[in-house]
């Protein structure tokens, strides 16, 4: 190549206009549209939550209004005076404190008693190899097909036979052998068969029994179940209210469902803001146990349909 071709070639590098940030500008581009996109899918979530959110909104802000201003027509979204009358009449008109506390003690024996259960259940039937397990275990399922309004007679007269009648002992016993427990059951086994076996062998070379593969080495690795089965078990013994009815006569031993059908007027008419404030006070439980542990609960439910 001649000299002269060389210094041309050496001119048009330094006069051809160069565009550094090309591929930058073409990243921001990309970027833009990621964020548009982004902020489309959160207006999108957001619209998707207002009829899940407003009945909360609504049922929290008309708890701070007075009866009239509940229904007139149209609604308001905020109290025009809000007032916490609600809430000091909540305490005044029934032992609400004790019937809370009935609640929250009997949910936390439910779930530790189901979760206790279930996780044994669940890793026999996932690990160890009997014969008819799989019948057993579709015989087990066949119980989550069989509604509370059908065994509640037979139940009535069994806990009424052992002098059990006006006491707690139905609501923690009868639900962790009944149906909840086959629902944990089953989410116990599917997590459990997608553990890899490699680490019960590992175990079995540090001379582990199958109890201490149970306990030292399966239930620490199920913690997504067990927040799966720990958030279905509370909400159900929280909300339980055919069985409080059919149990129990004395207020002080009531539980929040069935509390919050005694606030009435002397006519026998709803007292609609007490109602509100009693049932908000109620949700906070629930909320607290599901965001504590909402990610594990995803998890678990991931797992759940891994393996059958």
């Amino acid at each position: 190549m001649s000299p002269d071709s060389q210094l041309e070639r050496q001119d048009e590098a330094v006069t051809e206009p160069r565009d550094p940030g090309g591929a930058s500008h073409h990243g921001k581009r990309r970027t833009s549209g990621e964020r548009a996109m982004r902020a489309s899918l959160w207006m999108l979530m957001a619209l998707a939550a207002v009829p899940f959110v407003f009945p909360l909104w609504w049922m929290a802000t008309s708890s701070l209004k007075s009866t009239s201003e509940i229904l007139r027509i149209p609604p308001t979204l905020l109290p025009e005076s809000p007032t916490f009358t609600p809430y000091r009449e909540v305490f005044e008109l029934q032992p609400f404190a004790q019937q809370y506390w009935n609640s929250i003690y009997i949910a936390v024996l439910v779930t530790a008693g189901t979760i206790l259960l279930s996780s044994l259940a669940g890793y026999a039937f996932a690990r160890i190899k009997f014969p008819g397990a799989n019948a057993l275990f579709v015989l087990v399922l066949a119980g989550m097909l069989i509604p509370a309004e059908v065994t509640i007679v037979p139940l009535f007269r069994f806990v009424n036979n052992l002098g059990l009648m006006d006491t707690h002992w139905p609501l923690i016993i009868v639900p962790i052998f009944g149906a909840p427990s086959v629902l944990a059951t089953f989410i116990m086994r599917q997590f459990f068969l997608g553990l890899p076996y490699e680490l019960e062998e590992a175990g079995r070379i540090d001379g582990l029994g199958r109890a201490g593969l149970f306990w030292r080495i399966a239930f620490p690795l199920a913690r997504p179940a067990i927040a799966a089965v720990a958030i279905f078990t509370f909400l159900k013994s929280w909300n339980l209210y055919l069985e409080p009815i059919v149990y129990l006569s004395s207020r002080d031993k009531f539980t929040i469902p069935q509390a919050l059908t005694q606030y009435v007027d002397a006519y026998g008419g709803p007292m609609w803001n007490v109602q509100l404030a009693a049932t908000t006070l109620t949700v906070v439980p629930v909320l607290i146990v599901f965001i504590v542990a909402q990610r594990q609960f995803v998890q678990g439910l991931a797992h759940t349909g891994l393996k059958g």
